[in-house]
């Protein structure tokens, strides 16, 4: 499996006391142990600024029990394994995420957080670190469970021993990133989990991308599909030798992505997909995260 280059490899969460933060922080512990990092909590724009490895449980007399140090014992004790660090700092919520983004390999959110995290509505902070951040940014939906990462159990097994879900990539052939695909790989790899990959085209894309007139030998241009079919196995042949042990599974679909990947994502365990550096998620992208049944990672490219 092919590590991101990063400067301090980890996986930071931002907390904000709330349920859906919860979950998501739950969320990276659970990525930050199959990729064998440590976790960075991050409480932002309340406080003064503290920063430190997980509290002790005894909480000191005169000190009241934080949001942060409810979410670090809590997790502590879900995954005694696993190296936390919590840090409080005054900062406003989406500044601080953005400046921890830069120094993480994915920086984790909450859906919905709570409206007092830095005074902004429900659901702003994690549209405003999606559209900025350097670094993915991985959106996890509110009652997010480990076991919805899993197929379903029907012997009476443990849930944790089920296989993982797919992880869905949602790719445009005609523009592949680097960074975008080696996320999804990178991530089915860790869970040992199939890839599957959406490439959605229209007509009237195909048409305008021909230097010519269409005709037998430029199916692209002739808008039936194999060349979409061509050029979406093309992209990801390079990365398929770089990881011969995942399962990966090509679909070529006509129509606009975001609902052939809404459809995808209801039998997914994560949902991949790209925004270009310098500008904010689409339309069809901001659709996803919020409307997605499994958690959305956003990754910047090019």
């Amino acid at each position: 499996m092919e590590a991101m280059n990063t400067g301090t490899r980890s996986i930071t969460v931002g907390i904000d006391g709330s349920p859906t933060s919860l979950d998501a922080a739950d969320w990276a512990a659970r990525e930050a142990r199959r990729r064998r990092l440590p976790l960075r909590l991050l409480h932002a724009g309340t406080g003064p600024a503290v920063s430190g490895r997980v509290p002790d449980v005894d909480v000191p007399a005169g000190r009241t029990r934080t949001a942060l140090d409810r979410a670090a014992i809590q997790l502590s004790y879900a995954h005694p394994a696993l190296d936390i660090i919590a840090r409080r700092t005054g900062t406003p919520a989406v500044q601080a995420l953005l400046a921890a983004a830069a120094d993480t390999e994915t920086l984790v959110v909450g859906s919905r957080g709570a409206t007092g995290f830095a005074g902004f509505q429900v659901g702003a902070v994690a549209l405003a670190v999606t559209a900025r951040a350097a670094r993915p940014v991985v959106v996890v939906r509110a009652g997010e469970l480990p076991e919805d990462e899993r197929t379903p159990v029907t012997d009476g097994s443990p849930p944790e021993s089920a296989p993982y879900l797919p992880v869905v990539l949602g790719l445009d052939a005609d523009r592949p990133a680097d960074d975008l695909i080696r996320y999804a790989f990178d991530t089915a790899a860790f869970r040992s989990a199939p890839l599957h990959v959406v490439h959605a085209w229209t007509r009237s894309e195909a048409y305008a991308r021909g230097a010519r007139a269409p005709g037998p030998e430029n199916t692209a241009e002739r808008g039936d599909g194999e060349g979409e079919g061509r050029a979406l196995a093309g992209a990801l042949q390079p990365w398929r030798r770089r990881f011969p042990g995942t399962t990966v599974r090509e679909h070529v679909v006509q129509g606009h992505p975001g609902p052939h990947l809404l459809r995808a994502s209801a039998r997914a365990g994560l949902l991949v997909v790209g925004r270009e550096t310098g500008a904010g998620p689409g339309r069809a992208v901001r659709s996803l995260i919020w409307h997605a049944p499994c958690a959305v990672a956003v990754v910047p490219h090019g």
